[in-house]
């Protein structure tokens, strides 16, 4: 049967409700640099999270702060929820994936208690790198958004 609803393996959404913007305003020096690769970010409304891509799980770090992806296209997608959010060791985060999963636009990766990482001090800005991009460009349309409309496409 014909999905009206497939998606394109090089489309990219955003993967929670909130702002975009780019890679560069991260408020963390590793992620701004893009030394660990060229993406965007968003700061969230709420603490839901969706795959921003079309492939599979490749990892869920122990500390479930971060969420590796490997889209259909070859990309390879990281998700770092929050910045220094290793420090909490998996505390206010509910991963809803495992390693091997299949994703789409629409499958939730994780929930995040948003309120538990400030009172962490904890920036919540959500990253999403696209660590294998050397030689390729990632563009996204930067601004208000909501989790799982497609911003963009990955090249």
């Amino acid at each position: 049967m014909f999905n009206l609803f497939k998606k394109k393996a090089n489309e990219i959404a955003c993967p929670m409700d909130g702002e975009v913007i780019a890679i560069t305003e991260v408020n963390d020096p590793v992620f701004a640099s893009k030394a660990m690769g060229d993406g965007f970010a968003v700061e969230p409304s709420n603490g839901k999270v969706f795959s921003p891509i079309v492939g599979k799980v490749t990892s869920v770090f122990p500390t479930k702060h971060a969420i590796g992806l490997l889209s259909d296209s070859g990309a390879e997608i990281l998700v770092h929820i929050g910045i220094n959010t290793v420090d909490l060791a998996g505390a206010g985060f509910d991963i809803l994936v495992t390693e091997g999963d299949a994703v789409d636009l629409t499958t939730p990766l994780a929930v995040v208690d948003l309120e538990y990482l400030k009172e962490q001090e904890k920036p919540v800005t959500t990253m999403v790198i696209w660590t294998n991009s050397e030689g390729k460009e990632i563009n996204v349309q930067l601004g208000k958004s909501n989790a799982q409309t497609v911003i963009g496409k990955l090249k």
